[in-house]
């Protein structure tokens, strides 16, 4: 049975002090005993503090991007090599954000999946399409696009050692959440696309969600057949939010 997993993405916010608060929040507040996984992606500058704050303890980290190189004159990236070297579990790959600001294609992505599974850590690979593709009927025609050609290059064998992340561009951050219908929909179109490749890869692949998951609908969402977790945005800088979205995962498990 595939666990549930739950990853906060913090984006760019937070600063020592606080995010000192909130590790120390998360800790009191997630039951250690929870069945689900839990992760948190910080800044990268703050990695470091992640890392020792939370070393021995149930709760992993990650990052939330990756240079598709593995060293040289590359100013501003962080590779591969110094996330493993903070024991970094996760690496976001391909978040809505990075595709649409930083103008990060599909080449590049692929590239970068590549380099994190080089080093051990886990790729949470994004895939979603906007509002437009969603009321043109698109939406699974993009998603399938997005995974496909991530298959085609790195092999269905490499997906085993992957996160798969479903988030509708239109519903980040908007405050607006697809229908579970929607959600189980898409998450059970990932899940045949990859059986086309491999039935025990997709029974074993976890395909979680991001899009305004919050404490509120987080059971429901986590309840359905192929929504394996979440992808946290907000609700994540909450030390209570973000437990009572695990706890209503671990409810599920």
């Amino acid at each position: 049975m595939r666990r549930k997993l739950v990853v906060g993405n913090w984006k760019m916010n937070g600063s020592q002090v606080s995010i000192d608060k909130l590790l120390s929040a998360l800790e009191s507040d997630i039951d250690t005993d929870s069945s689900a996984e839990v992760a948190v992606c910080p800044p990268c500058v703050f990695i470091p503090q992640v890392a020792a704050a939370l070393s021995g303890g149930s709760i992993a980290w990650g990052a939330q991007t990756i240079s598709e190189h593995q060293q040289g004159a590359f100013t501003g990236e962080i590779s591969g090599a110094m996330l493993a070297e903070f024991e970094c579990r996760y690496a976001i790959v391909g978040h809505s954000e990075r595709r649409s600001l930083f103008a990060e294609g599909d080449e590049q992505l692929v590239e970068k999946f590549a380099a994190a599974q080089r080093v051990g850590v886990t790729p949470i690979f994004c895939v979603g399409e906007s509002l437009a593709q969603r009321e043109s009927g698109a939406a699974l025609s993009t998603v399938s696009a997005q995974l496909q050609l991530l298959i085609n290059r790195v092999g269905i064998d490499a997906m085993a050692d992957a996160v798969i992340a479903y988030e509708p561009i239109w519903a980040i951050g908007t405050g607006e959440t697809a229908s579970v219908q929607q959600v189980q929909q898409v998450h059970s179109h990932i899940r045949a696309l990859l059986a086309g490749a491999s039935a025990s890869v997709a029974a074993a692949s976890q395909i979680i969600y991001g899009g305004s998951v919050n404490a509120a609908n987080a059971a429901e969402l986590l309840g359905s057949e192929d929504i394996d977790g979440a992808l946290v945005g907000g609700a994540s800088l909450k030390a209570k939010e973000f437990a009572a979205i695990v706890a209503a995962a671990s409810s599920v498990n």
